[in-house]
């Protein structure tokens, strides 16, 4: 494989603080490779140095002559005095100007001359293919109205329109800083399949599990100022980081060990320390450090005290709610119980955070009603909500909330500094203003400072944003002992599989599909139903074409999918049903709690006697 980029020997430092010392690596063509650490401890740096930004303190970073990078910053410049058109084509590309040129011509057609020009410019280029891929670009990235100025676009369409530019430069090499965040679940897949190309070489820093899973083929880990290599994809990365980290524990024994024989030798030598020694002295020293190593990562322990959760928490009766001609909700029902887990999927602009403002009780609706519970105690982490007075301290931002904690459920308390440290702000990090923290860091913060309040009723928008796979494995680990209600809206599908178990798909104007299941579930059944809905469209196709053909009762390919599908449909609902019955047994149930089961049970049993006579007809079909 032919080497894109040599990096040798860099190191970066702030002041007294040292993020990397001595950092070596390549990248080949067609290597797909990510970068992954703790927030704050280089990883930006890296990329900027990579993209020649950002020089280091030494070492040299090297590409192969000609090889043109393009590169994509978590938040890109862009022209917003252009369109979104011409800020994709403003790319150094000799057909994006003849494309530019052709859409000028289109403008003004009464100029014929000008028009025929463009137009022949455009066949001598080919560029007509260019173009078809650029608009297939924008539209997998939600970007229709091409001819829209960049001025009044949300920071999230800005960072699509220059994920665009950047993909359809088609450089040598991409560099990547977080390319996933502001895109819907739809987008990233399709951006997924559009970097598994062979032919694209790829480095990159993600959060997104999913995304490492299928994509790369080499993860470097920045730890300890160190750089490891581990060849494969994510789920090797987490092999060989175990296996790693089992012998480094095996071999800092050892290294206390030999420590104790070498420290006896430099106290009984302090005089005869000559140059025949020097390799030993320093060998000691690098000894002291392995041996002194502190192998007890920093652990996110999020034990906070949570608010008693009453019977009635949450109804919503036949809300709507519209902006203009853009129906958000259309008559939503919904009673929510205790402890549920609920995602909410939907491409961007169909109303995910409006529904949860509504709840929350900070956006009006146009009809129906909201019913709270009393006993509800919210907790809404949102995009917005991140408005941290950055000439504080950070531990000036906790102690104005509290100076003492309580956790867990033995009326313990701890102190800010403690439930600091606990959120992987140790020692000085704890005094730092808040103005310097990395973008995961002021997450975090922010983050402690929702769950310190105790909710009850947890609701997140998208909370992985930013947020290093550390932090984001041990909030899943306090997500899942989280005994009150949890919304989530994210696009990172493994955080929403790991902690979700039902789901609200938003399918735009005011439609929401109630899914029992987790995100992997409905794609399976989302595919499922497409395929046969084009098989019966076929079949329709064909019957108006051809003549009647007698009914040889044998299933069509659709429907052994809907028979096969619907096995496990009526197992859940039997199972539900079953869940039902025993809370009806609970003498504890109060009788508003009776009759929230009894409806539920009502429409249970209903939606369970039409699958089982739509299982029956397929199965007599079958024979």
């Amino acid at each position: 494989m032919i080497n894109y980029l040599s990096v040798e020997n860099i190191s970066k430092s702030f002041g007294a603080r040292t993020l990397f010392k001595d950092l070596s690596f390549g990248i080949a063509q067609g290597q797909k490779v990510a970068l992954v650490a703790q927030n704050g401890t280089g990883k930006t740096s890296i990329m900027e140095m990579l993209a020649g930004n950002e020089k280091p303190d030494s070492g040299l970073v090297t590409y192969r002559k000609g090889i043109n990078v393009g590169y994509l910053t978590q938040d890109p410049e862009i022209d917003t005095s252009l369109s979104i058109l011409d800020n994709v084509l403003s790319i150094d590309n000799p057909i994006a100007h003849v494309i530019k040129q052709y859409e000028m011509a289109v403008e003004a057609p009464e100029n014929v001359d000008a028009f025929q020009k463009a137009f022949d410019l455009m066949d001598q280029h080919n560029a007509w293919d260019f173009e078809a891929q650029v608009k297939q670009v924008l539209g997998k990235l939600g970007l229709h109205d091409v001819n829209r100025t960049a001025d009044n676009l949300s920071g999230g369409q800005r960072k699509r329109i220059a994920l665009a530019r950047t993909l359809i430069s088609k450089p040598d090499i991409l560099i990547f800083d977080e390319p996933t965040n502001h895109l819907d679940v739809e987008m990233i897949e399709w951006l997924e399949e559009y970097l598994s190309q062979p032919s694209i070489t790829l480095f990159m820093v993600t959060h997104d599990r999913y995304f490492l899973e299928r994509i790369c083929d080499q993860i470097f880990e920045l730890e300890n100022e160190t750089l490891y290599s581990h060849p494969g994809n994510y789920s090797n990365f987490l092999e060989r980081k175990a296996e790693r980290e089992e012998i480094e524990g095996v071999n800092v024994g050892k290294a206390k060990n030999l420590l104790k024989k070498e420290l006896e030798w430099m106290r009984r030598q302090p005089k005869a320390r000559g140059t025949k020694s020097k390799a030993r002295i320093d060998s000691f020293y690098e000894l002291k450090k392995d041996a002194n190593k502190d192998l007890s990562k920093g652990q996110l322990d999020m034990e906070v005290q949570m608010t008693r959760l009453g019977s009635k928490i949450l109804e919503l009766h036949r809300i709507k709610k519209s902006y203009g001609d853009l129906k958000i909700l259309d008559g939503f029902d919904y009673t929510f119980k205790r402890g549920e887990r609920i995602g909410i999927v939907g491409p961007n602009g169909v109303g995910k955070t409006t529904l949860l403002k509504i709840l929350t009780g900070s956006e009006e609706i146009d009809g129906g009603k909201v019913i709270t519970g009393e006993t509800v105690k919210f907790g809404f982490y949102t995009q917005s909500g991140i408005n941290l007075d950055g000439d504080k301290r950070v531990i000036e931002v906790v102690k104005e909330i509290a100076d003492f904690i309580p956790i867990g459920k033995k009326g313990r308390n701890v102190t800010a500094s403690q439930m600091l440290d606990r959120f992987l702000f140790e020692g000085d990090k704890q005094y730092t203003f808040v103005s310097k923290l990395s973008g995961g860091e002021k997450r975090r913060l922010y983050l402690l400072t929702i769950l310190m309040d105790n909710p009850n009723f947890l609701i997140l928008d998208e909370p992985t944003n930013d947020l290093d796979i550390l932090t984001l494995n041990v909030l899943e680990e306090f997500l899942l002992e989280f005994q009150g209600c949890l919304i989530v809206v994210t696009h990172d599908r493994y955080f929403m599989d790991k902690l979700t178990d039902h789901l609200f798909v938003f399918r735009g104007n005011g439609e929401i599909k109630d899914f029992n299941g987790n995100y992997r579930e409905y794609k399976a059944w989302e595919e499922d139903r497409l395929a046969t809905e084009k098989l019966r469209e076929k079949g329709i196709g064909k019957v108006a074409k051809a003549a009647p053909k007698k009914d040889t009762g044998k299933l069509t390919y659709g429907e052994r999918l809907e028979l096969d599908g619907l096995g496990a449909e009526l197992e859940k609902l039997e199972a539900r049903k079953a869940e039902i019955a025993k809370e009806f047994e609970n003498a504890s149930v109060d009788a508003e709690k009776l009759e929230e089961l009894s409806r539920e049970m009502k429409a249970l049993q209903k939606e369970l006697d039409e699958k089982e006579m739509r299982w029956l007809e397929l199965s007599e079909k079958e024979g």
